[in-house]
């Protein structure tokens, strides 16, 4: 149950530590999240922080933040947020860490040890790796980074293709946009619901995901090959998905026999043709709910034939389904 500290009118300190080679949308994201939910009266105090003695450091695209606060100043506690971004592989190397930033890692073992909750953005997770305060914590991070992840902290427990990940009080997340949808989450710990779509809606962020989203959806997985004539396949499922298309249909766009089709597609994809349908449908009909749309719009905008279809299709995916659309399929 999500405690209501802007209502008891607690004051919760932010804390965003600028590692060098900071990745610009891993901190702005997240930050102008934050500045927002300030500028609509959640008791909020920001810091922005250098995670070594220097008081400025200059980003992996060259922008500079100056007049940044020391860490060792100061003083939180478990109501508190430190947000750790992520930074160009190349402060990440192991020896690297363990060189120049050993008098930060005991300082966040501190926090740790007093339940602030610590939470990594994209590859921000490998400086509390190598802090080792994920001794019995899942976690996960940007897909490219997973193996590499496991590979230099084998003690650390990984999930793979998660957005973000909450384990007692270490917060985990994919990066970039992930990091906007995780300080999300943490405003409606704080606050409550109501903030947060307050919020979406003055960034124009379209939805704020689940932590048991995968970082990759639909419309980005299983175009991970070199084959034009199927990505032409893909591109004319996701743009015609209201229409019924045949698998003749689906072979003229490619310029090949249905059986050719049918055999390549599975083979560069990993899925056939109808199971690709399939998830593009429960994709946009996830999203089309959750704005709000009826059950009979969405079941004719995914190129189905009555609602009681589409209730069907979802009702198998009632594991991953978020509370309010599981009541609107009932």
């Amino acid at each position: 149950m999500h405690t209501n500290n802007a209502s008891k009118n607690i004051l919760t300190k932010v804390v965003f530590l600028i590692p060098p080679k900071v990745h610009l949308l891993d901190i702005n994201g997240p930050a102008h999240i934050f500045y927002e939910a300030k500028e609509m009266g959640l008791e909020v105090e920001l810091h922005f922080v250098s995670m070594t003695r220097e008081s400025e450091s200059i980003s992996s695209a060259g922008l500079a933040f100056s007049n940044l606060e020391e860490y060792s100043n100061l003083s939180l506690n478990e109501n508190d947020y430190i947000l750790i971004p992520g930074a160009n592989p190349s402060v990440l190397i192991p020896d690297n860490l363990n060189k120049n930033y050993q008098s930060f890692f005991k300082w966040l073992q501190n926090q740790n040890n007093k339940n602030v909750n610590i939470c990594s953005i994209c590859t921000g997770i490998f400086f509390l790796a190598a802090a080792h305060i994920l001794r019995n914590i899942s976690c996960t991070t940007h897909w490219r980074y997973l193996n590499l992840l496991t590979e230099t902290y084998p003690e650390v427990t990984v999930e793979t293709n998660r957005l973000f990940v909450k384990d007692q009080n270490i917060y985990s997340s994919a990066g970039v946009t992930s990091g906007i949808d995780l300080a999300l989450y943490i405003i409606e710990e704080i606050a409550d619901t109501s903030i947060v779509a307050q919020i979406a809606q003055e960034v124009v962020y379209p939805l704020r995901r689940d932590e048991h989203d995968p970082q990759l959806n639909i419309y980005l997985q299983y175009r991970n090959h070199l084959d034009n004539r199927i990505l032409t396949v893909q591109d004319f499922l996701i743009k015609n998905l209201s229409t019924s298309s045949t698998i003749e249909d689906l072979a003229q766009q490619a310029n090949m026999s249905s059986r050719n089709l049918t055999r390549l597609f599975k083979q560069k994809t990993g899925v056939t043709i109808h199971e690709y349908i399939t998830k593009l449908r429960i994709e946009k009909s996830l999203h089309l709910l959750s704005e709000g749309h009826k059950i009979d719009v969405v079941a004719a905008a995914c190129g189905l034939k009555s609602s009681n279809q589409l209730r069907n299709l979802l009702k198998k995916q009632k594991g991953v389904l978020p509370s309010t659309l599981k009541n609107k399929l009932s």
